[in-house]
């Protein structure tokens, strides 16, 4: 008796409402057996098969991880509603007294097509705290976020998220659309309690760009489409860094970054993006009139 077999004889017996009917029940211990490798090989296959040491290897060129439970956390839904815009918020965890202080944060989505998915600069002097951004996912996968402190160290810590096909989904808008918001920049500022003691502030940089993964198929043509999409931003207030993306096919359509930030008494928030085109999009805004 195959797997198929197996699976066959459990659901008639099942269907039947009992167990105990002489053809079945001498078969109990294979049906067992069978199952028990139908669903365990899968299982021991993921395992063997995890792309994290290889990653750390192409990315990280083999650099000591060391647990970053206390250092960076990652927030991402266990099941994604829409695999092709699945949040994701990244958070520091040091401690107020904590001498260091978060350099770079690589954001990791492991059994992505193209497993970098950004790499966020942290301004020296801005304190960002937290960026959330919308990727996508095509496959049941870990994500990790790597911080590397301002004492040369790398830690980490993940999460698993249950979504598929992200990669692949089609666009939202249709290229017309896509073309005419393409570069159009819109800067939000949150009001928030503590800004007045702490000079934190919050903002939100949203770009129109479709961001095409180089996996999405023309519906018309049945043609793939070629991967486009933004690589580079870079955020200032005046003319000091505030943080800085390095993105890849990951990052959704229409990129969009949420943050947190010290204000140093500018007066103009800037934004510089760039595009595998060549394109360069930039925008300016008076903080004391933020954009909508």
């Amino acid at each position: 008796m195959g797997i198929a077999d197996a699976l066959r004889c459990a659901k008639r017996c099942f269907v039947r409402g009992t167990m105990t009917m002489t053809g079945c029940t001498r078969r109990l211990p294979l049906i067992a057996l069978l199952l028990g490798i139908a669903f365990a090989v899968p299982a021991q296959a993921e395992e063997a098969d995890d792309p994290w040491p290889g990653l750390v290897q192409d990315i990280f060129s083999n650099r000591p991880m060391n647990d970053g439970h206390n250092v960076i956390g990652i927030e991402m839904p266990y099941r994604a509603e829409d695999a092709a815009i699945v949040p994701v918020t990244l958070r520091s965890k040091l401690s107020p007294g904590d001498a260091r202080r978060i350099r770079s944060i690589t954001l990791v989505i492991d059994r992505n097509p193209a497993p970098m998915a950004a790499k966020f600069e942290l301004g020296p002097d801005a304190n960002v705290t937290e960026i959330s951004t919308r990727v996508r996912v095509n496959n049941y996968t870990d994500v990790h976020a790597v911080a590397e402190l301002s004492d040369g160290q790398l830690y980490v810590s993940k999460v698993y998220v249950k979504a598929s096909g992200g990669c692949s989904a089609p666009a939202g808008k249709n290229a017309e659309e896509a073309q005419n918001r393409l570069g159009q920049m819109r800067y939000r500022q949150f009001a928030r309690e503590d800004a007045p003691a702490s000079r934190m502030r919050e903002a939100q940089i949203m770009i129109g760009h479709p961001n095409n993964s180089g996996l999405q198929m023309d519906q018309v043509t049945q043609l793939y489409i070629p991967a486009f999409f933004v690589n580079q931003l870079r955020l200032t207030q005046d003319d000091s860094p505030v943080l800085s993306m390095e993105g890849g096919i990951s990052i959704s359509e229409d990129p969009n970054l949420r943050f947190t930030y010290v204000s140093n008494g500018a007066r103009r928030f800037r934004a510089e993006a760039k595009d595998t085109d060549g394109h360069v999009f930039h925008n300016e805004w008076d903080l004391e009139k933020p954009g909508t």
